[in-house]
């Protein structure tokens, strides 16, 4: 877990379908879900890391539903 402009991000191994190694991040934006895969890629997760992809979501859910929207609502 990072922080990128004052905002938590999260940041889950996978691969590519070349078996490259990959992350796939989290964060929220606006009070929104932001899901970035490797770029023009297929990210592939072993059972572990899509737990781990699991928890972000939700971490990042969490998040997003205490951080005001542009308009100021939460």
């Amino acid at each position: 877990m990072g922080a990128v402009n004052s905002h938590r991000e999260w940041s889950v191994n996978c691969r590519d379908i070349a078996g490259r190694k990959r992350d796939v991040t989290v964060f929220v934006r606006q009070g929104q879900v932001v899901l970035v895969a490797p770029p023009g890629e297929t990210a592939i997760l072993s059972p572990l890391d899509v737990g781990r992809l699991r928890a972000a979501l939700r971490d990042a859910v969490i998040d997003a539903s205490v951080e005001p929207t542009p308009d100021g609502h939460r």
